[in-house]
């Protein structure tokens, strides 16, 4: 990928969008499910994973733009994702519950990884 200005914009505007989709899916969840858990982050953190599985087995698929690639993976699907969050959450976590400190980083690393590989493959079945 060339960091032409199309890209950089479409980096930047796909950030926009994927920032705001997180600040309003965390402030949902958090309304409706007020727990001491950050489901919010790991909301966001399973659903972004599981699309960018998709997107990845779609690319495989079918041709599409360097800028439209880096507009929904490293723009939107990157300010989505919440990796710098979870982690402050689960430091936090640890001085109020070990149990759920060790559960918060356990859904996160392994339900994102099987997210984005359920995207995947999901897609891979539907485009054969």
């Amino acid at each position: 990928m060339s960091l032409s200005w199309q890209t950089i914009l479409a980096i930047g505007a796909g950030g926009s969008l994927g920032a705001i989709a997180r600040a309003y899916t965390i402030h949902i969840s958090n309304k409706f499910i007020p727990l001491e858990f950050p489901v919010g982050v790991l909301l966001v953190n399973l659903v972004g994973s599981f699309i960018i599985g998709i997107l990845f087995a779609y690319f495989t698929h079918i041709t599409v733009s360097d800028t439209l690639k880096a507009f929904l993976t490293t723009g939107f699907l990157g300010a989505l994702t919440t990796y710098s969050t979870f982690a402050i959450e689960s430091y936090l976590l640890f001085g109020t519950s070990l149990y759920l400190a060790i559960t918060n980083m356990a859904l996160n690393l392994f339900g994102t990884i099987i997210a984005a590989g359920s995207g995947y493959k999901l897609l891979n079945f539907f485009l054969k």
